[in-house]
């Protein structure tokens, strides 16, 4: 048997007694957070100013279609970021802004926190000038950020990291029909004593699931064909898979707090929402929900401090 192949299947070898359950209980979402300015980060392309040389050779006679797929994705993107911060905080703010004006915004903003989108392109088709802002911004900022899903790679490419398909290629040797994570997925956190588990080994604790309790395993919505090759200088690796080795990492020195993840937790609220009653709703719906709330609780801790 392949290698990776054993080990899919020894992975979720190891999940199968949590895999049958196909509800949890019930859960009240309390919203614990009394307040908090939250900075959403559109990190899709809008319109051509956003695109690179490259953009207009590669898309030649389809820009305005690829454009207009990107402005649809990036409205359900960033309103699940908004529903998870208006479900969870008593007295929420927030402000949506594109990745091109977040250094802008944050300075007339001054959120409590960050949280950027996913993308869909990859990044050789954006405007170098945006990608090389954002660069600068994130490696000094010290407003908390929590990067998701292409925002992850972002922030791992702004901090030196490179980017390969899920297969091990260089993304521009395949740029369509690639190998992706896709689906509810199960990941394995690899330091549980990171706070944004916290309460998670606690066997009393009805907010995280049973599997996540006991083996320190995390059900999570995956979309995505590429990954971080690694993990970069100065950040620690919080969870991993069998296809994606890098799943969640932290930076947590020089005044930073950054989390950045490769599934969307964001979209927890979204399929919960989606049940007729809130008494049974499917396991995945919660532990994406929990790391999101944990995620502000650290982010306004950190600036307190």
């Amino acid at each position: 048997m392949h290698d990776s192949v054993a080990t899919a299947v020894e992975f979720e070898d190891s999940i199968s007694p949590f895999s049958n359950a196909n509800f949890c209980r019930y859960e009240p979402v309390l919203k614990r957070i009394d307040h908090a300015k939250v900075l959403i980060v559109n990190d899709l392309l809008r319109y051509a100013s956003d695109l690179s040389p490259l953009a207009f050779t590669d898309w030649k006679g389809s820009i305005e279609s690829k454009l207009r797929f990107e402005r649809k994705v990036s409205s359900l993107a960033c309103n699940n970021i908004a529903e998870n911060v208006i479900r969870l905080v008593k007295n929420p703010k927030t402000l949506t802004v594109h990745l091109s004006e977040v250094e802008a915004a944050a300075e007339r903003f001054q959120p409590d926190a960050i949280v950027m989108s996913g993308t869909f392109a990859d990044f050789d088709y954006y405007n170098a000038k945006h990608l090389g802002d954002f660069r600068k911004f994130i490696r000094e900022t010290k407003i908390p950020v929590l990067a998701i899903c292409g925002a992850h790679q972002l922030v791992a490419v702004s901090f030196g990291a490179e980017l390969k398909t899920l297969d091990d290629l260089e993304l521009a040797e395949k740029r369509n029909d690639r190998l992706v994570e896709y689906q509810y997925r199960f990941v394995k956190i690899v330091d549980p004593t990171d706070p944004i588990f916290a309460g998670h080994d606690d066997g009393s604790s009805r907010r995280w699931q049973e599997y996540t309790n006991k083996d320190d395993i995390l059900r999570v919505w995956q979309n995505h064909g590429v990954q971080v090759d690694g993990v970069p200088t100065g950040f620690k690796l919080l969870a991993s898979s069998y296809l994606c080795r890098n799943q969640m990492m932290v930076k947590r020195n020089e005044g930073q707090l950054i989390y950045s993840v490769q599934f969307h937790l964001e979209k927890s609220f979204e399929d919960w929402s989606k049940n007729p009653t809130r008494w049974e709703h499917v396991n995945e719906s919660r532990d994406g929900r929990v790391l999101f709330e944990n995620f502000l609780k650290l982010a306004l801790a950190h600036n307190a401090a």
